[in-house]
């Protein structure tokens, strides 16, 4: 017979990631690369260990294959567990075949038998595409301590990104009284991170009801937080003040992977009291040729540069040959970028290849038209060809014959 927990968790990480783009063609959300040596789902599952969360339930839906491999037996993160550990959850299987989640809520309603195994006092639901360190305990011990039927996280946002948010509007003792999604005219600046503690009788209760209304879109923010707001039950916002970052978007990828290499950001992966874990390969020591300029970047194993670098973050075994020149870019695994390329303000998936003389992406003080600009993207095991040039927000689409 299992233990009961006190609380577990939930990992919601099917989503296609279509903002994204290239990036998420061959590969989920949360199985996208991020800062030279993590995946995006490294930061949930280290925060629910180094929270003494020991069950975490991954729903996966979206190319599920890599992310799968990826987890395999939680051992990476401390997860591998006799009792508890980490679980990776597809779409229920049923005579009829599989049934696609249809929603956040509808997700945890296909795992309640799952959930009851451990019969938790609570249930933790986390994103799968979020860039931050939190400590899920101290937001549990809130939860407690109010007496709470449902807690969530919230980020002070300022007025004008409010509008782009679900927003908790609360009375003076944090308890909220209304949700709304993406206000044109906000009345608070309490912006919900998707990030859930509920109470688990009283959500398995609102999951059950939400299956049966043929009208409900099957979402937390949509549906269950408005229900049991309704219900008269007792909802607490809990307010972080750390970094926090989805990382949605081609652009918010890009800024969090920037963000490591500004000390101002706050947000610092090596400090030891609040490891970020990974499953990580052997790679030899980066080598860096005595002609290489190198300022300001991150430069992981198995690296070979003979070139310059400045503000870029490098996975392993990436090479910059003679000549090639970098800036403010992210080159992710087994990249090659030849002699006399030019990459700025880009992204670079796993294992493409820049050819000599290529020009990626351009500095935005060259286009006086802001909306001109963005971030380029070259897809995984493309080619980008002699002399070509992939300007600002365009994207090169994965090469699906490497």
């Amino acid at each position: 017979m299992k233990q009961k927990k006190d609380m577990i968790a939930m990992l919601l990480a099917g989503g296609q990631g279509s903002r994204l783009y290239v990036l998420t063609k061959e590969v989920a959300k949360p199985a996208v690369s991020f800062g030279g040596k993590y995946k995006i789902i490294d930061f949930p599952l280290s925060n629910c260990v180094n929270s003494g969360i020991d069950t975490v339930g991954v729903l996966t839906q979206y190319r599920p294959l890599e992310l799968n491999s990826y987890i395999g037996n939680g051992q990476p993160w401390d997860l591998d567990r006799m009792n508890g550990g980490v679980f990776v959850l597809p779409p229920y299987q049923t005579d009829k075949g599989s049934e696609w989640y249809k929603g956040t809520a509808n997700a945890i309603y296909q795992n309640i038998n799952f959930i009851d195994r451990y019969d938790p006092e609570n249930v933790l639901i986390l994103s799968g595409d979020h860039i931050y360190k939190m400590d899920y305990a101290k937001m549990l011990a809130y939860h407690k301590e109010n007496e709470s039927d449902a807690t969530i996280a919230v980020l002070n946002v300022s007025m004008e990104e409010a509008s782009r948010f679900g927003i908790m509007n609360c009375n003076p003792d944090h308890t909220i009284y209304e949700f709304e999604e993406k206000p044109k005219h906000p009345k608070s600046t309490l912006a919900s991170m998707g990030i859930y503690i509920f109470n688990w009788k009283k959500l398995r209760a609102a999951l059950i009801a939400d299956e049966a209304d043929p009208n409900s879109s099957n979402d937390f923010g949509k549906n269950i937080i408005p229900m049991m707001l309704g219900n008269g039950d007792k909802l607490m916002a809990y307010e972080f003040d750390g970094y926090w970052k989805d990382v949605g978007t081609i652009s918010s990828l890009w800024d969090a992977n920037m963000d490591l290499l500004n000390p101002e950001s706050g947000l610092q992966l090596d400090s030891g009291d609040w490891k970020i874990y990974a499953r990580s390969e052997a790679h030899p020591p980066h080598y860096i040729d005595e002609h290489a300029e190198i300022a300001e970047s991150i430069v992981s194993e198995g690296c070979e540069i003979d070139g310059k670098l400045w503000y870029s973050v490098l996975f392993s075994n990436v090479t910059v040959e003679e000549g090639a020149e970098l800036n403010s870019a992210v080159v992710m695994s087994n990249t090659v970028i030849q002699k006399g390329a030019t990459v700025k303000y880009a992204i670079i998936a796993e294992d493409a290849i820049i050819e000599e003389g290529a020009v990626v992406g351009d500095d935005p003080c060259n286009y006086p038209d802001a909306s001109e600009w963005g971030i380029a993207v070259v897809g995984r095991g493309a080619i980008v060809k002699k002399g070509q040039v992939v300007r600002p927000k365009e994207m090169i689409e994965p090469d699906a014959n490497r």
